[in-house]
């Protein structure tokens, strides 16, 4: 009974959050150890500190095509929450690349960090190998998942060609500093989603650094837009 009520719960709660990116109010409360209604009422006070947010999904983990009934809540730590944890290498990047930028130029700048993406662009190709583009969209988002970025990914309607389009969505970036102060960096992603998929259009449609909860990005294949 005294656990519910130690002063470090929800600082366990945080750091749970920042271990696994994620997790349920029901995950929280047997790792913990303690009752779902008191992780529920630790959580709604992370949530009105800032610190936290959740998402509502329906059915099952993001590979899969949601169900009906209940959405449950997958709660996830907020960027304030984030900076509730000594870190520094957010600000020593964004610090790194603004000497760069005085040093050699915005272009030399968007240069190299073009060359980064390219990068890691081989590294997901490595991984990727082939299959059908359902299969690669459904690894490209399990390892943006082990990379702090939230993704999912669902299907869209089948059109006339039988061509499936599939949405991939993040919903934490895990570039957030450098991306606001550098927002250069989300073209280069996009352009590393393309290269990715090259038989496929990848579309950004919604922008965290732009205001919007979320990034989001439309793929369908080539050949269904001619």
């Amino acid at each position: 009974m005294a656990t519910t009520q130690h002063p470090s719960t929800k600082q366990d709660i945080l750091q749970h959050l920042l271990q696994q990116g994620q997790a349920t109010a029901q995950e929280l409360a047997e790792v913990l150890r303690i009752s779902p209604q008191a992780i529920r009422r630790h959580l709604k006070d992370l949530e009105e500190e800032e610190l936290i947010e959740y998402q509502a999904i329906q059915g099952g983990h993001g590979g899969t095509e949601p169900l009906m009934g209940r959405p449950k809540h997958v709660y996830h730590l907020s960027r304030k929450g984030r900076h509730q944890f000594p870190d520094n290498h957010a600000q020593f990047a964004v610090s790194l690349l603004d000497t760069l930028q005085e040093t050699v130029g915005s272009e030399q700048v968007s240069s190299i960090l073009r060359k980064q993406w390219q990068r890691k662009a081989q590294e997901y190709r490595d991984r990727l190998a082939s299959g059908t583009l359902q299969e690669r969209v459904a690894k490209l988002v399990e390892l943006r998942r082990a990379e702090g970025y939230m993704a999912q990914w669902y299907p869209l309607d089948e059109n006339d060609d039988g061509c499936d389009r599939f949405m991939m969505t993040e919903n934490n970036c895990a570039i957030s500093d450098v991306a606001e102060s550098f927002p250069s960096v989300c073209g280069h992603e996009l352009e590393m989603f393309a290269s990715l998929l090259p038989d496929c259009k990848v579309e950004r449609t919604t922008w965290i650094v732009g205001g919007e909860h979320r990034c989001g990005y439309l793929i369908q294949p080539k050949n269904s837009l001619s």
